[in-house]
């Protein structure tokens, strides 16, 4: 037990974004209609609580095409896929459910016109992520990766050449904002999205960190490794000065911590539960804090709608 400890302070927003909450519903409506096994490629959201929780559902969870049967249903992961992958799903026969998130797909819509119109397509995101694959999968040729300033140092192109980038939607504001400066300044004539790329619940949790950071003595982050936004949450706290940390399980979380420590504070990546949030907090509570303050903060209303193929 630490009886330093005082508070935990809850950012506001954190958790689930309504792309991640229309995905995990377009799966659990399918194994309520349909029944088990619905087949998910990849993992549907990057959270292991939620991935565990609809496996026991009799969701399937596959990383590749050929491991499903053929004519049996697939839901495509929140994170998008390539034109190849949706060519692969027709030719076996598959019964599709589309749960990329709809800014994922405002992505893939802009990739496919800019190389449509001739433009070279730079995409600002971390090479292997689903998402990435995903949208530089929309086209065959002429989409190049950047990961880092270096990426763009590196980089010529003829002076006629007609340039355009795009971004992961789950990057930092603040790292992403030093490339696209640097790379409107060595290609003045790229053309920019014509809203950010970064979605709006990426932008919100990032706002509410550097919001909370000041206010606490460490970080809780509640999120799975793969998760990027999740990760982005640690990495900010950890430059605004305050120690971070990143569990998806109560267990997790470790005693030294807080040593020392008066103020927690807590936030969750969009494709965190806030069941899995509140545990935590409980856990925390153990180690001596039991007043829980929650920060003012934008509340997010937006709602995508399931397929109406699902739902007819």
């Amino acid at each position: 037990m630490n009886s330093n400890l005082e508070q935990i302070i809850l950012a506001q927003p954190r958790g689930f974004c309504a792309g991640v909450d229309r995905a995990i519903n377009i799966v659990n409506e399918a194994l309520q209609r349909f029944g088990a096994p619905i087949y998910v490629r990849h993992e549907i959201v990057h959270n292991v609580y939620v991935v565990e929780e609809l496996r026991t559902k009799g969701a399937i969870f596959v990383e590749e095409l050929a491991e499903v049967p053929k004519g049996a249903i697939v839901v495509f992961s929140a994170h998008g896929v390539s034109q190849e992958v949706r060519r692969d799903a027709a030719a076996r026969g598959l019964k599709i459910y589309d749960a990329t998130c709809p800014l994922v797909s405002k992505v893939h819509v802009e990739v496919v016109k800019m190389c449509k119109d001739g433009f070279t397509v730079l995409m600002i995101g971390h090479a292997g992520h689903p998402e990435v694959e995903g949208t530089m999968g929309q086209a065959n040729t002429g989409i190049f990766l950047i990961e880092n300033l270096g990426d763009v140092a590196k980089l010529s192109f003829p002076a006629d050449t007609k340039l355009a980038f795009v971004t992961q939607t789950t990057l930092s504001v603040d790292e992403t904002k030093e490339i696209v400066d640097a790379l409107t300044q060595k290609f003045p004539q790229i053309i920019k999205p014509r809203k950010q790329d970064i979605c709006y619940a990426t932008q919100n949790r990032q706002d509410a960190v550097k919001f909370m950071a000041p206010q606490v003595d460490v970080v809780i982050v509640v999120g799975s490794k793969m998760s990027s936004n999740s990760n982005r949450l640690r990495e900010l706290a950890e430059k605004l000065g305050v120690p971070a940390y990143m569990v998806d399980a109560p267990e997790q979380l470790q005693a030294e911590w807080f040593v020392g420590k008066k103020r927690v504070g807590l936030t969750a990546g969009a494709s965190a539960p806030e069941t899995l949030a509140q545990a935590i907090v409980q856990r925390i509570q153990e180690f001596g804090p039991r007043q829980v303050h929650s920060l003012p903060g934008i509340v997010e209303d937006t709602v995508f709608s399931l397929p109406k193929s699902l739902v007819d």
